[in-house]
């Protein structure tokens, strides 16, 4: 595992020979120490050969979210924080990924991430087309105002993967206990889209289950796509 420093941000790859895709993940701390268990994951045969590029997110509440909207567990209220984000993604991370590892300008993109970064990456679909496929694991769909959002835009991806544990709908919090309507809600909007291949898949536990397994899972799905 390569480690280097972008605009600030620790930026963690690891590079196979000749790939043929790059995954790029947002993540958290936690997420930093399970690396290597989450490539073993994803590069077990059959696989194509990739480059993995994950960045560190410090505040996630307000890194990822796409627009400002109140608390919905805690105190800490999400911020706009999304678009700086992805403009670290577009204008500096892809372009030093093909610098410094020598790919071509041609190279399929996936974005992809857990939770909130899950939804991060399905707003950056509706930004750029700069994504061939979005891995999205586990997303916070029921973030404020997102499935109106999501009917008024258009995908700019080919394909989307989307997951949920079956029992992430089990909370006392309300709208939490939304998201697997919300969930299914997005995939109607999806399916609604037939030049975009999609599909969603449910998991055994509840969101703490299994994160880098079910990470691992959409990226493998969206690089069966490429």
């Amino acid at each position: 595992m390569e480690k280097f420093f972008l605009q600030d941000r620790q930026c963690l790859c690891s590079a196979g020979t000749s790939p043929q895709a790059i995954l790029i993940q947002p993540i958290d701390e936690h997420e930093a120490n399970t690396l290597e268990q989450k490539l073993a994951l994803l590069s077990s045969p059959p696989c194509p050969p990739f480059l993995y590029a994950a960045f560190q997110v410090k505040d996630w509440n307000q890194e990822l979210s796409p627009w400002e909207a109140p608390p919905v567990f805690g105190k800490e209220s999400f911020g706009h924080g999304a678009p700086a984000t992805l403009g670290f993604i577009l204008d500096y991370l892809i372009p030093h990924l093909y610098q410094r590892y020598s790919l071509p300008s041609d190279i399929p993109v996936i974005l992809g991430g857990y939770s909130l970064a899950a939804l991060f990456s399905l707003w950056a679909a509706y930004n750029t087309d700069t994504f061939t496929a979005i891995a999205a694991a586990s997303p916070s769909v029921w973030f404020p105002n997102w499935l109106e959002y999501a009917r008024q835009n258009t995908l700019l991806t080919d394909s989307v993967y989307l997951s949920m544990g079956d029992k992430e709908a089990k909370s006392r919090n309300p709208v939490l206990a939304s998201v697997e309507q919300c969930i299914t809600e997005e995939y109607q909007i999806l399916q609604e889209t037939p030049a975009i291949s999609s599909t969603l898949e449910w998991n055994q536990g509840n969101h703490f289950k299994e994160p880098e397994l079910r990470t691992a899972k959409a990226f493998r799905w969206c690089l069966k796509r490429i």
